[in-house]
């Protein structure tokens, strides 16, 4: 197969964006299809992005557009249910903070930036099939119409379509033992320095960090042996959850506090914690897999955005440099170690927000737990061979 010049893109989230504009800046011209009708959908549950997701949207000009709707939140403190301080951290020297936000914001920022900079965004289109030959792939959607071009890159998300149709057998999310919640709380008598994320740990776990309005906003986790759809959470009334959520941070720090400031009103519905296990098969032929389609941790690990972003940007490379076979190859080889080192350690803090490492978690320290995700650099300009990724025995690495 030669080298490839067109893309279908199927996702429009976080990744679908971003690996249109990482493709464009190889000459790979690529369409995005979404299968809502917006953006975003309206979802009001935070997430993080991290110096290194940061560092990687730089290459495609995508950096300043989500600093424009984020938070800068560059130090972290990690403490007990008591309230006792067990380590701080305030980032490495010369990287960007890290940024908190809704999730609904950093999609319509990255939708809106990759369609100033010429990237076609269909949306209402729900893919049914693809069709391979030996010139390229059709897509059919669920309104009846196709598309066509050299490859198809599932950017589809934890309940990916393409994942299905590159092997049917493939699996699908995990359950993570706890349900998650988020809310704004008023703050009264809750120490929270602005510009600092603070993650409490107990019976289960809360985290928190002050909003430049005053209010303080936090997400936690309620455990709960049998999973429940987020469809069958919303059903239950806010009023319940926030009680239930009460009942269990009865006497944390500041964990009591800030669910005595919360009402139904400003309570977020995240529903059950999911994170893929580890996924065989990323590619098939003129199909492959990129962000939380092939690899979404759970959201403990506080990467989960800032991964499909350098997997969007080195899927790019890969295809800049090599035919489609050799550059999916070269992507997983690339990707797939880092990608499951970061699901493992957040799978290990998720037995401390379901309560099952005590009120003091033993955890390294902060520069260790964050030096190889948030230093971690794409060389764009740094040519992709077919043995990248491979160990000096030359086996994947």
């Amino acid at each position: 197969m030669s080298k490839v010049t067109s893309a279908l893109v199927i996702g429009g989230g976080i990744a679908g964006p971003v690996t249109a504009l990482a493709l464009a800046r190889a000459g790979i011209r690529a369409t995005v299809y979404e299968a809502r009708d917006s953006a975003a959908d309206g979802g009001g549950a935070m997430l993080s992005l991290a110096p290194n997701g940061l560092d990687a949207l730089r290459i495609v000009g995508a950096d300043e557009a989500v600093r424009a709707v984020g938070q800068p939140v560059p130090g972290v403190v990690m403490a007990d249910g008591a309230g006792n301080r067990l380590a701080e951290f305030g980032g490495f020297p010369g990287l960007p903070p890290t940024l908190a936000m809704q999730r609904a914001a950093l999609f319509r920022a990255l939708a809106d930036h990759a369609t100033a900079a010429g990237v076609r965004i269909d949306h209402g289109r729900r893919l049914v099939r693809a069709e391979e030959t030996s010139e390229g792939v059709t897509a059919t959607f669920a309104d009846g119409t196709t598309a066509t071009a050299d490859v198809l890159i599932g950017a589809d998300g934890i309940r990916s379509t393409v994942r299905t149709l590159i092997d049917p057998g493939a699996p699908g999310p995990e359950y993570g033992g706890v349900l998650s919640f988020g809310g704004y709380a008023d703050g009264g008598g809750v120490r929270a320095e602005p510009g600092v994320m603070y993650f409490a740990f107990g019976r289960t776990f809360i985290g928190y960090w002050r909003l430049p309005d005053g209010r303080v906003c936090w997400f936690a986790s309620l455990p709960r042996t049998e999973p429940l759809t987020y469809a069958e959470v919303v059903r239950v009334p806010a009023a319940d959850w926030l009680a239930r959520l009460r009942d269990l941070y009865a006497g944390h720090v500041p964990g009591e506090k800030l669910l005595a400031g919360t009402g139904p009103a400003d309570l977020m519905i995240t529903g059950p914690m999911e994170r893929m296990p580890s996924v065989p098969r990323w590619h098939r032929g003129r199909m492959v897999l990129v962000g939380d389609a092939a690899h979404a941790p759970s959201s403990s690990s506080g990467q989960g955005a800032s991964l499909a972003v350098e997997s969007a940007v080195e899927l790019a490379r890969c295809l800049r440099d090599l035919p489609p076979a050799e550059a999916f190859a070269a992507f997983e080889r690339l990707r797939r170690p880092r990608v499951e080192m970061v699901g493992g350690d957040a799978a290990a803090k998720n037995k401390a927000k379901a309560g099952l490492a005590g009120d003091r978690p033993a955890m390294p320290a902060p520069e260790q737990m964050f030096a190889p995700v948030h230093l971690h650099h794409i060389d764009w300009d740094a040519p992709v061979t077919a043995q990248a990724g491979e160990d000096r025995t030359g086996k994947s690495g």
